[in-house]
């Protein structure tokens, strides 16, 4: 594994876990690659959201990589259009390293998770980068007090061009209820994108992975059914990019 790490902006830092070269392992037209907005209503970049999932993706193969973006922790003057520039320099470097990162073309996936999903979301219909899938994670979509930054005008602004996705969620979640992916998902069938939804019957907010590795001495972080919505992305994935 080769790990890097770029400054990209004065507050956006983006790390990379990227899998080298091998005579026994040969991918001759590029690996997919995966960029993880962690979660944490735009106060922190969630751990938990971070390099596990990145990890959970590169074991199948990705080249993945995660962003922690600006917060109002870090820049207490920070408004929505901050985060929203880390994602755009981050989708501009990966691009243009691509064939250094021997990442495939048309093959690049955005996923975040809560306030990150709000984020990708974002990011997916406004961004001039856009990423070619994404994935959202309990994601964040419609107003919310709990949100230290929002963008307003997210649903309204899905068109053709917003790439597919993949949503789950659960119906317990009390922090950002099935609402938010519901509307995001009806938002994308108006414009004639296709999606996936799953929305468990039940879990906490944050959940990530559901698994021990990502619940810490949490056990309400861990759901087994919740847990499936990885190898249902990696399904789902496999069949979008035709991997």
């Amino acid at each position: 594994m080769k790990i890097i790490k770029e400054k990209i902006t004065e507050y956006g830092e983006l790390t990379g876990y990227l899998h080298e070269p091998s005579e026994e392992i040969r991918t001759p037209s590029g690996l997919p690659a995966i960029l993880v907005l962690p979660g944490g209503g735009f106060r922190i970049c969630s751990d938990r959201e971070a390099e596990p999932v990145a990890m959970a993706y590169y074991a199948e193969g990705y080249q993945a990589f995660v962003l922690r973006y600006t917060t109002v922790t870090k820049k207490p003057d920070a408004v929505m259009e901050d985060p929203m520039q880390d994602v755009q320099e981050a989708l501009r470097l990966i691009q243009e390293r691509r064939r250094e990162y021997q990442i495939a073309q048309n093959q690049i996936v955005m996923i975040g998770f809560s306030g990150g999903g709000h984020l990708a979301a974002a990011s997916a219909v406004h961004g001039p980068l856009r990423p070619d899938r994404l994935i959202l994670g309990y994601p964040g979509i419609v107003h919310s007090d709990l949100r230290a930054l929002e963008c307003p005008d997210i649903v309204e602004s899905v068109d053709e061009h917003t790439p597919p996705a993949f949503l789950f969620s659960t119906a317990t979640d009390t922090i950002t209820p099935p609402v938010h992916p519901l509307t995001f998902a009806g938002a994308l069938d108006r414009a004639g994108v296709g999606f996936e939804l799953h929305i468990f019957r039940e879990g906490d907010h944050g959940l990530s992975l559901a698994k021990p590795c990502t619940a810490g001495e949490d056990q309400k972080m861990m759901n087994v059914s919740v847990s499936q919505w990885f190898p249902l992305s990696i399904q789902w994935l496999k069949a979008e990019l035709n991997l």
